[in-house]
């Protein structure tokens, strides 16, 4: 569960930034460095996202991370689910409320 979380917000912020580097990504996050770079390759590895690096940069540092549809389709999914799952949360607590 935890796993899922953490891909869903690494595909929201590479979605809203798809130029962040690594250390920006994992400090929004509140990530490790290493952490940040497990969930990138296991979302590569599951197809949906593709990693580029700039070609004309000559330290060959900067990458730009980019969402493959399958990847926008993940990740829309996982944002659904996050908004049942709140919705849940809130009219459970609305029901203890009463």
């Amino acid at each position: 569960m935890k796993n899922k979380q953490d891909h869903f917000e690494v595909l929201r912020k590479i979605n809203n930034n798809p130029n962040s580097t690594q250390r920006e990504l994992a400090k929004e996050l509140g990530f490790s460095l290493g952490k940040l770079n497990y969930c990138l390759k296991a979302l590569k590895n599951k197809g949906l996202v593709k990693i580029d690096n700039f070609t004309k940069n000559p330290h060959k540092l900067n990458y730009m991370y980019v969402l493959t549809p399958k990847g926008i389709s993940e990740k829309t999914k996982l944002t659904l689910n996050f908004m049942k799952r709140k919705m849940k949360e809130y009219d459970d607590l609305k029901k203890e409320l009463k």
